[in-house]
């Protein structure tokens, strides 16, 4: 698959960038794969460097205010100073590592999630000036691990709200990007007391932390609370866990208030590299999370 975008660096006369993905379908972890066509414009023209960054839009708390931020998170310079004669084509290959926190924007079967949206934006600099190109959207696609969780509360009865991505850090799990995603749920009826479930993955190359916030509901005396509780999976045994058992468990855990005094481990093997995700890359505070909850627009709006 081709994806392209095409941009006219300084104006008329400038050099024509065309930024062309092999396959804009990755995960978390991989590389995505691509090509930088340059054609030089009408004159000769000194280029600084030639980066690529992956975008998305970040919800922002800010007092007692929120907005949407759009946010470079990963960066990667290309190819650094040369020169483009008029009419001269260069191709730039690159290999750009996703990193293992990156949002997820697609689920079982190529779903889209509502609220999210992720691009790769390329820019270039001549003299000083930095043009910012066209985004190619970019479709992330969940790890096996993620896949069998999200699976998991499908199979429960529990139906997508929303996702969205909200700047800061979850305490005592590691992260590295400066904002997390939330994946919200609606619960099915069996589940008293549970008004919404919000399902945080933070992975890295030897597993993830699963970190699962419920909304409940509040009684006749009593007011609702959040209960947050963070499970370490690692990468082995993904495919003889009963992922719908284990994710039950943890949802009637939070429903009974028990506290969950240690990480529960699950051994999954390292999951083989799967076709049309691109190749094997390499990946790379804040207090229990507040504010409002669910996603915004449709996904597929690509960032003008």
């Amino acid at each position: 698959m081709v994806f392209k975008k095409m941009m006219r660096a300084f104006g008329v006369g400038g050099p024509t960038v065309d930024t062309v993905l092999t396959n804009p379908n990755t995960r978390p972890g991989l590389n995505l794969e691509g090509r930088v066509n340059i054609t030089g414009g009408d004159h000769l023209v000194d280029i600084e460097y030639v980066s690529l960054g992956l975008i998305t839009k970040i919800e922002v708390e800010s007092g007692d205010s929120e907005y949407n931020q759009l946010t470079e998170f990963h960066k990667l310079n290309v190819a650094g100073r040369f020169q483009v004669g008029p009419g001269q084509p260069i191709s730039i290959p690159f290999q750009f590592p996703m990193p293992w926190e990156t949002p997820l924007t697609n689920v079982q079967g190529g779903q889209r999630l509502h609220g999210m949206t992720l691009g790769l934006r390329t820019e270039l600099a001549v003299a000083g000036a930095v043009d910012k190109g066209d985004v190619d959207q970019v479709n992330v696609f969940p790890l096996p691990a993620q896949e069998r969780i999200i699976e998991a509360f499908a199979r429960l009865g529990f139906r997508f709200k929303g996702a969205d991505c909200e700047r800061g850090h979850i305490r005592g799990v590691q992260q590295h990007l400066p904002f997390y995603q939330e994946i919200e749920f609606y619960p099915p009826g069996q589940y008293q007391g549970i008004n919404s479930a919000e399902v945080t993955f933070l992975a890295n190359p030897q597993g993830m932390a699963v970190v699962l916030e419920f909304d409940k509901r509040g009684g006749l005396f009593t007011s609702g609370t959040d209960v947050i509780n963070t499970y370490q999976v690692d990468y082995r045994s993904v495919d003889s866990t009963d992922w719908a058992a284990v994710v039950d468990g943890w949802v009637r855990q939070a429903a009974s208030r028990r506290p969950h005094q240690q990480p529960q481990h699950f051994q999954q093997p390292h999951y083989p590299q799967q076709p049309n995700y691109g190749h094997g890359g390499h990946g790379g505070g804040h207090g229990y999370r507040h504010g409002r909850r669910g996603g915004g627009g449709i996904l597929g709006e690509i960032f003008d």
